[in-house]
């Protein structure tokens, strides 16, 4: 059975590749763009219709920045890179995973709010100098970041990678924790040993690097509700992008955890486990590194 799961789990991959290279993300970003157009005039119109005050219109709002969120996550994006990267590369609990991704899709909406309101109130600029300074200036810092903690995987992942390499030794080992059963030592780790939990540090970095750079439709609703002097319904819409999104980013970082589940699953109690999942960080943090850098460059 073990073994049946890192087959699938490797194929998975190896089909998720395949659909990466095929161009099949680059459709998939293309669909979600038309379907975040869609649900931008949806929340214009419901917008309209709440400072009529209408019946049902803020529903209507809050549903249709449901939804915009639910479309903006399904396209290519730095969130999802991140935390799916992260759940792969690191052996974290589902639920603390789950909490982390809410937590940064959370926090894009109060960037968004203190962007907006902070532009609009101190600073006295306009919807189009806002949003051009969001993808000027906010989008590539947080690309950068998004990069750095790529390459902080990486390093780790290389470091334990390295420390693992142990010299051979002609002692007769038991299965679990590869301990010699003569001498009674450990002569290296279990697979629970080497797989730590991520420490709140780790999401820190996390929720910071994705929230640098708050969601444009965010930024849509937020200024043309305090146009409208219905700020906050505005505000309520935010959060509302952020709960669609934090849902696909969710889904994303617990596949990514399923799938590392499943390629170590068939290696518990091998002396080579530390090596693998060291290996497996360092190509997490590759993987991170190249797509946001390619989003860097194409900010810059």
């Amino acid at each position: 059975m073990r073994y049946a799961l890192t087959v699938t789990a490797l194929v998975v991959l190896a089909v998720l590749g395949w659909f990466w290279f095929a161009g099949g993300f680059d459709r998939l970003g293309l669909w979600a763009a038309l379907q975040q157009r869609e649900f931008q005039n949806a929340i214009a119109r419901a917008l309209r219709s709440a400072r009529a005050g209408e019946a049902g219109a803020i529903a209507a709002v809050l549903g249709a920045c449901f939804a915009y969120g639910l479309a903006h996550a399904a396209g290519p994006g730095h969130g999802k890179v991140l935390i799916g990267g992260y759940g792969f590369g690191r052996k974290v609990p589902m639920l603390r995973l789950s909490l982390i991704a809410l937590a940064a899709s959370l926090a894009q909406a109060v960037t968004a709010i203190v962007v907006v309101y902070g532009g609009v109130l101190i600073l006295n600029i306009g919807r189009q100098a806002m949003v051009g300074a969001v993808e000027v200036v906010m989008a590539p810092i947080s690309y950068g970041a998004i990069a750095l903690i790529g390459l902080w995987l990486m390093w780790r992942g290389l470091r334990k990678f390295l420390a693992g390499r142990t010299p051979p030794h002609d002692h007769a080992h038991e299965g679990h924790g590869d301990v010699c059963a003569s001498c009674g030592h450990a002569h290296g780790p279990s697979l629970d040993q080497v797989e730590q939990a991520g420490s709140l540090r780790d999401a820190i970095m996390l929720v910071g690097g994705i929230a640098m750079r708050p969601c444009t439709g965010a930024l849509f609703v937020l200024i043309i509700t305090w146009q409208m002097g219905i700020g906050g319904l505005g505000i309520g819409g935010a959060f509302a992008m952020a709960l669609g999104t934090a849902m696909i980013t969710v889904f994303v970082g617990l596949a990514a955890g399923g799938l590392r589940g499943g390629v170590l699953a068939g290696l518990s109690g091998s002396s080579q486990v530390a090596r693998v999942v060291a290996g497996i960080e360092l190509l997490a943090g590759s993987v991170v590194v190249f797509i946001a850098g390619g989003l860097l460059l194409r900010a810059l």
